[in-house]
């Protein structure tokens, strides 16, 4: 079993500071588990265009308000509480906050950890 707590994570080698924001890395590759599991805070007034190439990501919002853009139909949708999303088919999307978001993201495969965002919004395979 893994436990983790947040406060343990932030600050170490697994918390990545982003352009929008921050990303707590609860799992890596390193765990063995084949999925990454993260805590992401996307501050307000952000916008984000992201294009996961290498990975399929499921994300659920706990806090905040923004919009998700899907830039190949132009489809948008309320980014709120509640609201599950997964980038299935290697979607490129738009997220753009209205307010300080936070969102629980997974990620298959899993991150090595180290991984930032490339001029596509992509994060390479390690």
């Amino acid at each position: 079993m893994i436990v983790r707590y947040k406060e343990d994570v932030e600050g170490g080698p697994n918390h990545r500071k982003v352009a929008t924001g921050s990303s707590v890395r609860f799992l890596t590759r390193a765990d063995g588990v084949g999925f990454t599991m993260t805590d992401t805070a996307i501050e307000a007034g952000q916008v984000a265009i992201l294009h996961y190439k290498n990975h399929i990501e499921g994300n659920y919002v706990l806090e905040g308000e923004g919009t998700l853009e899907d830039l190949a139909t132009g489809k948008t949708y309320a980014a709120r509480p509640g609201m599950m999303y997964c980038l299935d088919k290697h979607d490129r999307h738009k997220l753009t906050s209205k307010t300080r978001m936070r969102i629980i993201c997974v990620f298959t495969p899993a991150l090595v950890g180290s991984e930032i965002h490339d001029k596509d919004g992509s994060y390479p395979t390690l």
